[in-house]
């Protein structure tokens, strides 16, 4: 039996990229999956209608996640047209926008993610799971310095990060457990082409330095195996290119 068989997914964040790649993962492993989108509606449906042609069950919800009530709204319909909610996959974020407010970074990559979390909760069920997906930039923010042009980014995540863990109480209450990916800069993600963009070389400098960067579907089966993944709440899975984080975190000790 496929191993999340029955289930419903919610990825924030999966019209395309690491979130869109995820999702067609979780449906070829059972689930219903909710396709969450912001404006690009056209692009979500297609999403869809891969997972379908491959014999998936997907819908796709807008939702504008840094609204409160849109999100309760996305919970809800997956809740409605599937029966449950069983997953949650915290992946949408951004912050390297120049037309969203100098606050739009922490209201989505903290606040809306805190606010997701909440709206899950009235609805995830027992044994439920919620997957928090970040950067080593941002995981590692304290220890270790970022490129300027992502800072703001690394530390609105990382705020998001940590309020998430503040929540684990409320999540084992409910029975779900959460746990954190954490992967280094993504081949052809918006991100890595926007900070290559703003610091040319940045991406070869990243590629030296962790021997070699994750494709989108290489990150995005990493997420998907932690949705139903033997570990502890409050997990954190480090994927690729962490050891000279770690390393110069122990050198900061």
């Amino acid at each position: 039996m496929s191993p999340l068989a029955g289930q419903t997914a919610v990825v924030t964040g999966s019209s395309r990229g690491v979130g869109a790649a995820t999702a067609k993962l979780l449906a070829g492993m059972g689930a219903n999956v909710v396709i969450n989108y912001r404006q690009k509606a056209p692009r979500a449906n297609k999403v869809v209608t891969e997972i379908e042609a491959a014999g998936g069950k997907a819908i796709a919800v807008g939702a504008d996640l840094t609204d409160p009530e849109s999100v309760r709204d996305l919970m809800r319909t997956a809740v409605d047209t599937f029966g449950s909610l069983d997953l949650l996959v915290l992946n949408a974020s951004g912050g390297m926008e120049t037309d969203l407010g100098e606050d739009y970074a922490m209201r989505l990559n903290r606040d809306a993610q805190v606010d997701a979390l909440a709206a899950g909760l009235e609805h995830l069920s027992t044994g439920g799971r919620v997957v928090f997906v970040t950067s080593h930039q941002a995981h590692f923010i304290h220890e270790v310095e970022t490129m300027p042009e992502y800072e703001a980014v690394a530390r609105s995540k990382r705020a998001g990060e940590d309020a998430l863990t503040e929540q684990l109480p409320a999540m084992s209450e409910k029975g779900v457990s959460f746990v954190v990916v954490s992967g280094d800069m993504i081949e052809g993600t918006v991100t890595a082409t926007l900070l290559n963009r703003a610091r040319p070389g940045a991406l070869e400098a990243r590629r030296e330095a962790a021997g070699r960067l994750y494709s989108v579907e290489e990150f995005a089966s990493e997420v998907a195996a932690m949705a139903t993944a033997d570990v502890p709440t409050g997990h954190v899975e480090l994927v690729g290119g962490a050891d000279d984080f770690l390393a110069r975190t122990e050198g900061e000790a």
